[in-house]
């Protein structure tokens, strides 16, 4: 699998929120994830994760979104190590 460059994630919180929330992410949730990016940066982000998508047989249920779990994996997300992280700044009470 081909990892991508992407912008750094708003949030850890936020990461986890819209990994849990939504099966398929589009672009509101790819600008909730990393911030106000451009709509190129989108694109070209969603194309890479529709290569992925069509690697492992996956299909998307809306032409606009793509598979969460499959994105997060090209993004270098790992959800295991997010949740590991949030429960840590709780501990610490770091959080918001």
């Amino acid at each position: 699998m081909k990892k991508i460059n992407v912008p750094q994630i708003t949030s850890i919180e936020n990461a986890l929120r819209i990994y849990y929330r939504h099966p398929e992410i589009g672009n509101k949730q790819i600008i909730e994830l990393f911030g106000n990016i451009s709509h190129t940066t989108i694109a070209k982000i969603k194309k890479y994760v529709r290569d992925e998508m069509y690697q492992q047989e996956k299909i998307s249920f809306g032409t606009n979104t793509v598979n969460t779990e499959i994105a997060y994996q090209v993004f270098g997300l790992d959800i295991s190590d997010l949740e590991k992280r949030l429960m840590k700044l709780q501990e610490l009470g770091l959080t918001s």
